[in-house]
Formats: structure tokens, C-alpha cells, sequence
């Protein structure tokens, strides 16, 4: 209570204490981290902060826009009591080990006390090279870091687990890409940036001390009910399958792409991590690859449920040293298909405005999205207009037929879809409430980001702002910024997002 009264008249970033339980966790252990202050950004400016996620750790607005904050998180000052590093840690890139990766442009300033009692790690993105870096420059740049910012707030305001985005800080510093572009530095949050990769590498470097200090540190800090069970280290690796299958089921449904689901970009908490090469579903197409380097389409639309499912045996096996069994850790995986299908039916229930389940549902929405993928129906727009249909028929889903080619294979789903809802006798008013509620109306559209991209690029930062506010509300009508629910123009046809930034 005493801190939550501090938090609220706290005016400045000067209230903020660092301490940093995962360094402090491996004390005995240095090989865990490197201690390094970031590179100094030159001359960094405001590009946005998030005033809710600000809150989180409470600061005030007015704190956001102080040159305190601006030199702090830009890793040009050196935060009270902050012992900053870069964590190692290694993992499968796209299905390969990759050996022994670790923060390559990312350094831990520590955790703070969050306004809700718990602590939040501080990360900065893009802070320069790190003993991790393997070559890299160990920069960010604004294009990138201004997505992640966007799309953790995005993600955030949509329900969905996911590390939070404070700021962005840019400069005029230049890093070579695929062309010269500026530099910025984006502050994450979240309780813990520790992944399942950081569990491989303890564990394929046959280092069981280490393994063994990392789990009980997840357990005690984040998992502490589980440490009263027979087996804490398999009702970790369960508890984990279960977070990460429901989290699976969240990007499905509201047709998220991560575009990289390395077991280095998986959180142990089960969060939306790492975001790059990321997309929502525009035309509806299942086998849809939003990251232009994955050529084989390990990283596709229709794959993420499975590939996390991979992921939970690749953690699985780090653990299986810990746990003590083959069948104990299997049975920790074994519910992964069934906490996955259960929990997208759930959510497919609730975007259709549906109250209770029928023996047919499956079929209804089999047909749904056969549909859907045959007329290449922008998958956000169909489950928000769907909730205009009306059970008498009267109009009401013009808008959404006019989403297909085939009109009349629509027709005749939207009567067995009708026959369905009055089998519960839905109510059109009430129906809407709630599908409106799990359908947003506003998402991270590539061609927003871009668009906001291009103007920050020229130092008007204005569009980025308002696409977060825009986002921040997503299930909100919003009529004064309807243009930004609309159907992308024909040169977002051409965007593309790689693994480059």
C-alpha cells in the first residue's frame, strides 16, 4: 500500500529503484550474464511513451516527457541503483540449434516495483554491442523499433499476453541495413525476459548447477505455488505447456503472426516476446508467412500452434535433468493439444457470439473458413461486421457479403450460421455486445505501422501517437478514425518484414 501511495505522487523516474533478482539469482554463477552500461545514443529525442505502461511502474506523463526519462531510457545515464547486463542464453533457430546466442542488443537495467505490488524488468533495445552481439552492431532502428512499440501496447490493449513497450527513443545516429537508416532505442517491460532458450543452454553445455539455479528462480519468483508440488520442475514445465498453448490459441484468433518462434523468442511466462518480422491476417489465407526471410514457411499462419507445441519438448528436454523422467516430462506435455483446441474454441465461441456448443460447431466453422480463404476475406473486417448480422434477416451484414466473391456460398452459410444462433435463442442487441468484445475493430495493419514509419523517418512523430491511441482502444468504434479499420490499399500489397532489422 505504502508504495502504491508513493507511485501515485511520484512526479519523476528519480522514484524509481532498481534491484536485479536475476543477477542477484546466479551471484555464484557469473558465466549467467555480463555486466555493461549501454552505448551512449547521440543525441536522442522523444519519439512516444506509453503512458499506460508508464503506470505500470508509476510514472507520471509529465515524467514521460522529461529529459531524465529521455536520457535514462536512450542508455545515456545511468539509472539510480541499476547494475546493467546482457543475459546469454542460446536456442533453435528455426527448428537448428543455434548454439550460444544471448541479449545482442538488449541490456537489463534491473526490475522495479510495479504499481500492482510485483516487479517489472526494464530492458533497453538497441543499447549497443554486447559480448552476445556475434557481429552485430548491437543497434536498433527506428522502423523496428517503433513496430515493437506499437505492437506490444497493441497486443496489451487486445488481452493478449505480451512484454509492454514504454518508449521510444531515437536519434539521427545511423546503422547500415539493407541501407543506412537512424537509430533508436525501444524500453521493454515485463516481469522476466527469461526463455526457454535459456534453459537450453545450461542445459547443452551440461551445466545441471546452473540449470537447476535458473529453474528454482522462475519457480520462487514467478511460479511460487508451485513450489509445494511433488515435482515443481515438471509443474513448471505443465504450467508453462498450458500458458503457451493458451497463448497460441489468442494469436490464432485474432490472426497474429510472430514471424519468429525461436525457442530464444519464447517466454517462460508465457508472453508475446521479441517482436520482429510480425503481422496480422489481412486476406485470410492459413498458410500465410508474414516474415519474408521464412522461405519454407517453418513460421506460417497455420503452424504456430504446433511450433509452440515443439517449443514446450525443446524446454521439455532442458528440463528433463531436473524433472527425472522421460514420462514425467511427457506427461507435463501431454495436455498441450487439448489446453490449445479448448481454449480457440472458447475464443472461435465468443467471435461468433455463440453461448453455449453443438455437436455441428466444428463443421460451421470448418465451412467458415473454407469460405473465408476462397474469397480471401480480410479475416479482422469479417468477424467485426459479422456481429451486424441480423437473425430475421432484415439487413445488417450487406457490408460483410460484400466481403466475398462468392456471394451466394455466403448466403448459404449465413443461414446455416442463422439456424445456429436461434438454436440459442440469440438476441441480436446482446449477441453484438459480446462479439464486439472479442472482435477488434482496429489492428496493427502493416501498412499503419508503415505509414507512421515514414512520417517518423521525417521527424513527425504525430502518427505514430495517434496509432496508438487508436490501438490502445481496439474494440471501440472510433468513428472519427473508421478510415483506419478499412480494407488496405493496393500498394500495402508490397510490404514486407524480415528478420533485417
Amino acid at each position: 500500500m505504502n508504495n502504491r501511495l508513493a507511485f501515485s505522487e511520484a512526479p519523476g523516474i528519480e522514484h524509481l529503484r532498481f534491484a536485479n533478482s536475476f543477477a542477484n539469482a546466479f551471484a555464484d554463477s557469473p558465466a549467467a550474464y555480463t555486466r555493461l552500461a549501454p552505448t551512449p545514443l547521440p543525441a536522442p529525442y522523444l519519439v512516444a511513451a506509453s503512458e499506460q505502461a508508464a503506470q505500470l511502474i508509476g510514472l507520471t506523463p509529465a515524467a514521460c516527457g522529461s529529459d531524465d526519462f529521455i536520457q535514462t531510457f536512450s542508455g545515456n545515464r545511468a539509472a539510480a541503483d541499476s547494475q546493467s547486463l546482457a543475459a546469454v542464453y542460446s536456442g533453435h533457430q528455426f527448428g537448428v540449434w543455434a548454439g550460444q546466442l544471448g541479449d545482442g542488443r538488449a541490456i537489463l537495467l534491473g526490475d522495479v516495483a510495479a504499481s500492482d505490488g510485483g516487479r517489472l524488468e526494464l530492458q533497453l533495445k538497441g543499447s549497443g554491442s554486447t559480448p552476445y552481439s556475434r557481429m552485430g552492431d548491437g543497434r536498433a532502428v527506428l522502423r523496428s523499433s517503433i513496430r515493437e512499440y506499437l505492437c506490444s501496447e497493441a497486443m496489451a490493449a487486445l488481452g493478449i499476453p505480451t512484454s509492454r513497450a514504454l518508449s521510444v527513443i531515437g536519434s539521427d545516429q545511423l546503422a547500415m541495413r539493407e541501407r543506412p537508416e537512424t537509430t533508436a532505442v525501444v524500453t521493454r517491460m515485463a516481469p522476466s525476459f527469461v526463455r526457454f532458450g535459456s534453459f537450453e543452454h545450461w542445459y547443452y553445455n551440461n551445466r545441471p548447477e546452473q540449470l537447476k539455479t535458473l529453474a528454482d528462480y522462475v519457480i520462487a519468483d514467478f511460479y511460487p505455488e508451485l513450489q509445494a508440488a511433488a515435482n515443481p520442475y515438471q509443474a513448471l514445465l505443465a504450467e508453462v505447456t498450458r500458458r503457451t498453448a493458451h497463448l497460441m490459441a489468442q494469436w490464432q484468433a485474432v490472426g497474429f503472426m510472430h514471424g519468429v518462434m525461436n525457442t530464444d523468442n519464447m517466454s517462460i511466462l508465457g508472453l508475446t516476446l521479441d517482436y520482429g518480422p510480425f503481422g496480422f491476417m489481412e486476406a485470410y489465407d492459413p498458410r500465410h508467412i508474414c516474415n519474408h526471410t521464412d522461405q519454407q514457411g517453418r513460421y506460417a499462419y497455420n503452424q504456430q500452434p504446433q511450433i509452440g507445441h515443439w517449443n514446450c519438448f525443446a524446454l521439455g528436454q532442458a528440463l528433463l535433468p531436473l524433472i527425472g523422467s522421460v514420462e514425467q516430462t511427457e506427461a507435463a506435455l501431454s495436455n498441450y493439444q487439448a489446453l490449445y483446441g479448448a481454449k480457440l474454441d472458447e475464443l472461435l465461441h465468443a467471435k461468433l457470439g455463440l453461448l453455449t456448443h453443438q455437436p455441428d460447431d466444428d463443421k460451421l466453422l470448418d465451412a467458415m473458413f473454407a469460405l473465408m480463404q476462397g474469397s480471401h476475406v480480410d479475416f479482422t473486417l469479417f468477424f467485426r461486421r459479422l456481429g451486424n448480422l441480423r437473425l430475421d434477416g432484415s439487413g445488417g451484414d450487406e457490408t460483410l457479403r460484400d466481403l466475398f466473391i462468392d456471394r451466394a456460398a455466403f448466403d448459404a452459410w449465413a443461414l446455416q450460421y442463422r439456424a445456429r444462433l436461434k438454436l440459442e435463442n440469440s438476441q441480436d442487441h446482446s449477441r453484438k455486445l459480446v462479439m464486439d468484445a472479442s472482435n477488434p475493430k482496429y489492428v496493427l495493419r502493416n501498412y499503419l505501422a508503415q505509414t507512421a514509419i515514414e512520417r517518423a523517418q521525417e521527424k513527425d512523430f504525430s502518427e505514430v501517437r495517434k496509432l496508438q491511441q487508436i490501438l490502445e482502444n481496439p474494440f471501440d468504434e472510433q468513428p472519427q478514425h473508421a478510415q483506419y479499420a478499412e480494407l488496405p490499399p493496393d500498394w500495402a500489397r508490397g510490404l514486407e518484414v524480415s528478420c533485417s532489422s
